[in-house]
């Protein structure tokens, strides 16, 4: 095995590998590192590399293996965090030049599960300022380039992961989703974006004004990495008022479980009900190109072939931008808005002007929303009532060219901040949801199929995304090598 397919082989089969000693942590971590230095000045994914660091951990796991220790299940395999998730005495900048030289004093409870778990942390990855955006541009670090298309973003918050996992640079990274920030960067980059349940990933620091709908998540290539990055992180932590207890699932397990479904007479798989599918190409709300609707519309309706039955509905969400725009901008205008003049000409200037403009919402339009919220959360959960699985597109189009926030149309309609999204809904209602590859557009973008599942059914989630991994393939598929 070369140095570039050590860079493409799945978390859960490298760890494997050097549980048999097959290959070395050192060999893999040398070979992710070095390929982080030839391609990162192109692609703009890590904002900070522990080369030396990196290695010397590795060389300390391979005395491990070689000792025949107990090896935990990500022992050696390399990983990134996003550079807004604290890691114990090091930079952690948000993508911001006010916080250049702010130091975290701890871990996230997820950075220490990850530790605990073996894994090698090589670096730091980029993010638009604050997490703010669904595309990676700073003015502290730059922009961050789509490993399948140099002109176009890997999308956000978590590009700079999503660019670093899609391109070889680590296979497994830890990022964030306020509103999409994981399934975003999973769609645009051919990846696999997991949004937990509420709460069943601990987050600490809280994420002021937006910790209610912050989540903690893995991204990688493969459904199982997600699920072994799960078993890691999925742990209660009392630092988060909001955590879940403990559910004691085995993610990566519960990914070999098929599906239940009736054929002809035969009874149900384990004493549960067939899984019943809703396919919706829009939500009732969003605007979809034709192409991303009709790649999105052929993964869901693969699921016919494992005897599932798919059909077209959608929940009765209303408008949801309503409830973006007043608890999403009022929480940025609550961070940002009164900010001095100084400090907000050293940040990006496109976040500068939606905190202002959020910053006249008054208390009843708030309270409004928060109201809102509340009804989605009813009309979704009556959904869910009728169906176990929703299938929407990810995102409305493939990913967008570099230098911009976001689309201002699609499919010929305006859309505002997200509007060309179907990902926020589930930041509101708490629910699990997952995007995975549904294909690639005529021009060789990826596009994403998202699976959402009632709160607390994340394992069901997975099982679904695993079972559409084996149906349509796409690990061994590779971006082209930048130039």
């Amino acid at each position: 095995m070369d140095a570039t397919d050590i860079c493409f082989t799945p978390a859960v089969e490298l760890a494997e590998l050097i549980r048999r000693r097959v290959l070395s942590p050192v060999e893999v971590t040398r070979a992710v590192l070095e390929r982080i230095e030839r391609l990162n000045p192109r692609l703009g994914a890590y904002v900070l590399v522990h080369a030396e660091r990196a290695l010397g951990e590795a060389r300390a796991a391979e005395r491990a293996v070689m000792a025949g220790q107990r090896l935990s299940p990500l022992h050696g395999v390399p990983i990134s965090i996003k550079d807004n998730l604290w890691t114990a005495r090091e930079r952690t900048t948000y993508g911001s030049r006010l916080m250049a030289e702010f130091v975290a004093p701890e871990d996230t409870p997820s950075v220490a599960g990850l530790r605990a778990a073996g894994a090698i942390f090589v670096g730091r990855t980029n993010l638009p300022e604050f997490a703010w955006r669904g595309s990676t541009d700073n003015p502290l670090f730059g922009e961050s380039r789509n490993p399948w298309d140099l002109t176009r973003t890997p999308g956000g918050s978590t590009g700079g992961g999503a660019a670093a996992v899609a391109a070889g640079l680590a296979p497994l990274t830890l990022g964030s989703d306020g509103a999409g920030s994981i399934r975003i960067p999973a769609s645009f980059c051919g990846l696999v974006g997991l949004k937990p349940t509420f709460g069943r990933v601990p987050m600490y620091p809280a994420a002021g004004g937006n910790e209610l709908v912050a989540h903690v998540c893995p991204l990688a290539r493969t459904v199982r990495d997600a699920a072994l990055m799960m078993n890691a992180i999925a742990r209660h932590d009392r630092r988060d008022a909001f955590a879940l207890p403990d559910d004691g699932v085995d993610y990566l397990r519960k990914c070999s479980e098929s599906l239940p479904v009736v054929r002809g007479n035969a009874p149900v798989r384990s004493g549960y009900g067939p899984v019943r599918i809703a396919w919706s190409p829009d939500l009732g709300y969003a605007p979809v190109e034709p192409e991303t609707r009709e790649i999105a519309e052929a993964a869901a309706r693969a699921f016919s072939e494992l005897g599932l039955t798919v059909e077209e509905a959608s929940p009765d969400l209303g408008d949801p931008s309503v409830i973006l725009k007043a608890l999403y901008g009022g929480a940025q205008a609550g961070a940002h808005a009164a900010r001095s003049p100084e400090q907000k000409a050293q940040m990006d200037p496109e976040l500068v002007r939606y905190a202002e403009a959020s910053a006249g919402l008054s208390v009843v339009e708030y309270l409004r929303a928060v109201a809102a919220r509340q009804a989605l959360t009813d009309a979704l959960r009556r959904f869910f009532e009728r169906y176990d699985l929703l299938l929407t597109p990810t995102l409305s189009l493939p990913a967008f060219p570099l230098g911009i926030v976001g689309p201002s149309e699609v499919a010929g309609r305006e859309v505002t901040h997200l509007g060309w999204t179907l990902c926020y809904p589930f930041n509101y209602s708490g629910q699990p949801a997952v995007s995975v590859p549904a294909g690639w557009t005529a021009s060789g973008l990826p596009v994403g199929l998202q699976i959402v599942g009632r709160r607390l059914e994340d394992a069901l989630v997975l099982r679904a995304a695993a079972a559409f991994e084996a149906l349509r393939p796409w690990a061994d598929r590779r971006p082209p090598e930048p130039q």
